[in-house]
């Protein structure tokens, strides 16, 4: 499925969740055919993102609405500035109020996290990536974010990369058995996708040296002295991936042992939604 696709479902799916058989108080107290204008107004500093959903969940309402981007995704923005405007009628803007700010809010957070990590690495070649890590139902836009803060996204989900965890080693019996098995099925099944496969020490790392048949290999929990010496194994021939116990003080001394791959579950769920509100204008 489409991101345009998915992204339809999820409004669909949250305007229900919110709405149910109808906005009572709107519909109690507005009249159906009164006009309404309304600005976003942005009250945090940071990287704003959402903008683009924002729109398209006014239009998913009502498509002939008026929207007046004042600023864009990736835009650095500022307190007291305004991001939009939206012209409609009143119920259509307060029906669709709350999806918009939650989802503009937390977006914007991610993306305001996402890119001091990027920016912390920026003179190295090494990529931030995001993970699974991530709220129910709202993967879409959370990834959406991460790449809006100026990192990479790793897979949606399980569906579309093999990735070889601790646990799935365990209960297969060993990094070579499972490794075997998961070239065997992409082989038959599902021909040209990747295989990753997480390696705990440089003993881990030299057996998978020796199997091959893997596109990436993942050094969990490494320090950065053990990453540059399992790079010196590797040498560059397979693609390299950080991940466990990353952060802000010290994801530029993992970018700096030349690693591919900086995976950190931390820009999603350790991101602060930010503060914005939707204002009526009211002549």
């Amino acid at each position: 499925m489409q991101y345009d696709e998915q992204l339809l479902m999820l409004i669909k799916n949250a305007l229900s969740e919110d709405i149910g058989d109808g906005d009572h108080t709107s519909l109690s107290c507005i009249h159906e055919d009164a006009m309404g204008k309304a600005v976003l107004k942005i009250k945090e500093d940071g990287i704003l993102a959402g903008m683009e959903v924002a729109e398209k969940i006014f239009r998913y309402v009502a498509p002939d609405i008026i929207f007046q981007p004042l600023k864009k995704d990736g835009d650095t923005m500022r307190n007291g500035e305004v991001a939009f405007t939206v012209e409609a009628r009143a119920l259509t803007i307060l029906s669709c109020e709350r999806l918009v700010l939650n989802s503009m809010q937390r977006m914007s957070g991610i993306a305001t996290l996402t890119r001091e990590y990027a920016d912390k690495i920026k003179k190295y070649a090494a990529k931030i990536l995001d993970t699974r890590k991530t709220t129910p139902n709202f993967r879409l836009l959370e990834k959406e974010a991460v790449r809006i803060g100026g990192g990479n996204n790793h897979r949606f989900g399980l569906y579309d990369m093999i990735m070889i965890k601790d646990n799935h080693i365990d209960y297969c019996g060993g990094i070579e058995k499972a490794i075997e098995k998961a070239y065997a099925y992409v082989t038959d099944k599902k021909p040209g996708l990747k295989i990753e496969i997480e390696t705990r020490s440089i003993e881990d790392v030299k057996t998978v040296l020796r199997i091959g048949k893997v596109n990436r290999i993942m050094l969990d929990n490494f320090t950065p002295s053990s990453i540059t010496d399992a790079l010196r194994l590797i040498d560059g021939c397979y693609e390299t991936e950080a991940s466990g116990g990353i952060n802000l003080s010290n994801v530029e001394a993992y970018a700096a042992t030349g690693v591919d791959y900086i995976s950190c579950g931390a820009i999603i769920h350790q991101a602060r939604s930010l503060d914005m509100s939707l204002k009526a204008l009211v002549q």
